[in-house]
This record gives structure tokens, C-alpha cells and sequence, in this order.
């Protein structure tokens, strides 16, 4: 059976020279540190999560390799890099720019980015009942989102080993409420994405691959209701919708725990449902838990909403195996999509890692592997 690109969110903030990282939290500083305090906060709560590889830092190129021979190795053929791009500039660019470009193995897999354009606030850790402090605000005023724009197509698109689908560069974006709060209406907002497309073909490409990343329903400026996220895609001009975890589908209730499984059937049951003009590309989620990017010594309550919320459990490499074949057995009745995107590479502080841990090692690898083997 022919199967999808496998394409894994990768989330850069695991090195520790990032300069807004530095004015924030100090020389030295990345995400490792909540990783390294991160403790159980109930009976059976699986915490601490540790890295088989250390503490490394992803802008060193030779620690890139090694994260890019083993995802290579097990199948996956992109890294989907989770990209900031504030209005004064960008953030978190070092992994990418540093450790992947640079790596000697660099080829051996693809990448691409998806604007992480949510608002960035300072949840690290994040203490109970106080409010985070907002830092970077993720909507964009026009005149910046041409520069970022720019600057991705020159930097980027250019790379060989950018992703493309039928010769367009991949470029997906998290939150389209957010994007269109940036222009204030959708009609300027599809003529800017329109000028993103311009620059593609300037560039030599037939066409640029505008991927939405679909959760909630945004409510857009000037309006009282929720947006219909089909209709707003296909007003937006994108050419196809993915998600990026299953949380964002799922209902727990009160539960302050949720089985894998539970997780599973209610991410197909939403496939099952997702009604869009353009192609849906189905998303693998490897797990959840929030709990390390929490104050360690606070009362674990999963009522208080995000970073404090339920936690999923029974992630083991066998689960992750079920749930590729039924994504990979359900991949015929619901089309062909060209991508897989997987939830995540490297999500220590959500819970959601492919990468080797100390536990697992490369299991959840090995099941997709497994499960997927290799495109050819």
C-alpha cells in the first residue's frame, strides 16, 4: 500500500543562545530546563521524560545530524519546523538556521516551515492563577508580513531540500484567525497571500503550497461569531488543511487523564467529520502532557485550562504502532493525502516526542517505521 510523506513538527527551542530567550530567562537558558525539573504530579504520572542523547543544543550541527540519520532511518522524510516571526522580527531561528541547514547530512531528509503565529507568552513555567505575561503578540501587520515573506522565500525555498508538492514549496500557517487579524478583513489578507504566491513564481516555482493549519473557530475582526474554518480556507485561497495535534480535537470532560486509545477514536471520529474543499492531510499524535511547562511545586489542576490540562496516558511504542496502521488503513476510504503530519519530533515539554528518550528509545520510531517503512 502506497502511504503518505511522513512529515514531524519539530519545535526549536531546545538551544541555548537564543538572544530574546536570553533577555527573558538568562545566558544559558532553553526549554531543557523545564525538561530536567519536570516531576510526577500524581500516582502513575509518567514524569520525568529524559532525552537518550543528553541535554544537547540543536544549533550544533553535529547534534542536527544525528536527529536527521535517525528520523531518516525510520522512515520520515520531512521536518516540519515550527517558525516564529514576530512584528519586530524573528524568533527561535538557530535550529533551523544554524544546526539543520549546516548539518553535513542535511540532505538525507527534507524540511519546511510552518508559522507558528500564535501569541508567545511566558508559560515557562507557568504558575497557577496568574495570568502569563504576553511577550510577543502573534498577529502581523501587513508591511512585516511582506518581510517575513520575502525573507522566506530567498532563505528558504531556495534550500534543495525544501519541501514541495508537485513542484510548490510547503508553507503552512497555525492560526488563520490570527493571520486575517493582521489585515482586519479577509479580502486583504487573501491579496497578501496572493503576493506570497507572486514571489514563489518569481522565484521559478510553478506555484506556492498554502497549507492552514485547522482548530477551533477564530472569530474574525468586526464580527460577533465564530468563522466557518471551510469556508474561510477556501476564502483564503489555501490548498489544503492539517492539523497539528489531536488535543485539538478531542473532548476529555473532566478527565485529568485520558487513554491514548480514548485520544485515538476521537481524532478518526473527527477525520471522519472534517468536511473541506481541499485536501485534508490526517495528523499522528504521539502523546500530551503539559505538565512540565507548569510551576512543579503548584497543584496539578486540569480545570484551569492550558498548560494545566488533562494528560494522556498509555503512549507506549505498541499504541503508537495501532494508531499508524489505523491512520494508514483509513488513508484509502478518505483520499490519498500527499503528507502525514506527526505531532512531534521533539515536544519534551508537551509530551509529544519522537525523539529518543530514556524510557522508549527510539520505540515510537521503530513503530513508524514499522508500520510506514520508507517512501520509495
Amino acid at each position: 500500500m502506497s502511504r503518505p510523506l511522513l512529515a514531524a513538527y519539530y519545535f526549536p527551542n531546545y538551544h541555548s543562545d537564543d538572544p530574546r530567550n536570553q533577555v527573558v530567562h538568562g545566558a544559558g537558558w532553553s526549554e531543557w530546563e523545564l525538561v530536567k525539573r519536570a516531576e510526577p504530579r500524581f500516582a502513575g504520572h509518567r514524569q520525568p521524560v529524559l532525552p537518550a542523547w543528553g541535554y544537547d543544543s540543536e544549533s550544533d550541527p553535529a547534534a542536527m545530524a544525528r536527529r536527521i540519520d535517525a528520523a531518516a532511518d525510520h522512515g520520515l522524510d520531512a521536518f516540519l519546523f515550527d517558525w516564529y516571526w514576530y512584528d519586530d522580527g524573528p524568533f527561535l531561528q538557530k535550529g533551523l538556521d544554524q544546526g539543520f541547514l549546516r548539518a553535513p547530512n542535511r540532505s538525507r531528509i527534507q524540511f519546511a516551515l510552518m508559522w507558528a503565529n500564535h501569541n508567545w507568552t511566558d508559560i515557562h513555567p507557568h504558575k497557577r492563577h496568574i495570568p502569563p505575561l504576553l511577550r510577543y503578540p502573534g498577529k502581523v501587520a501587513p508591511a512585516m508580513f511582506d518581510t517575513a515573506t520575502s525573507h522566506v522565500v530567498d532563505a528558504y525555498f531556495t534550500q534543495p531540500n525544501y519541501l514541495t508538492l508537485s513542484g510548490c514549496p510547503y508553507f503552512s500557517i497555525y492560526e488563520i484567525g490570527t493571520l486575517v487579524a493582521g489585515f482586519e478583513t479577509v479580502r486583504k489578507t487573501r491579496k497578501a497571500l496572493d503576493r506570497f504566491r507572486d514571489k514563489a513564481r518569481a522565484a521559478g516555482f510553478p506555484d506556492l503550497h498554502l497549507n492552514a493549519v485547522v482548530w477551533g473557530r477564530p472569530i474574525l475582526p468586526g464580527e460577533t461569531t465564530p468563522a466557518d474554518p471551510a469556508r474561510l480556507v477556501e476564502e483564503l485561497g489555501f490548498d489544503s488543511v492539517t492539523s497539528y495535534v489531536w488535543i485539538h480535537h478531542w473532548n476529555p470532560g473532566r478527565a485529568s487523564t485520558v487513554p491514548y486509545e480514548t485520544a485515538l477514536d476521537q481524532y478518526l471520529d473527527y477525520w471522519d467529520k472534517a468536511d473541506f474543499k481541499v485536501p485534508y492531510f490526517p495528523n499522528l499524535t504521539v502523546g500530551w502532557d503539559s505538565s512540565p511547562r507548569t510551576v512543579q511545586s503548584d497543584v496539578w489542576d486540569t480545570t484551569l485550562g492550558y498548560p494545566f490540562m488533562p494528560i494522556i496516558t498509555g503512549n507506549t511504542p505498541r499504541a503508537i504502532r495501532a494508531a499508524c496502521e489505523a491512520i494508514l488503513d483509513k488513508c484509502p476510504l478518505r483520499g490519498k493525502p500527499a503528507l502525514l503530519t506527526i505531532n512531534a519530533w521533539n515536544e519534551w515539554t508537551e509530551g509529544s516526542m519522537l525523539e529518543p528518550s530514556r524510557d522508549f528509545g527510539l520505540g515510537y520510531l521503530e513503530s513508524i517505521r514499522d508500520v510506514f517503512g520508507f517512501k520509495g
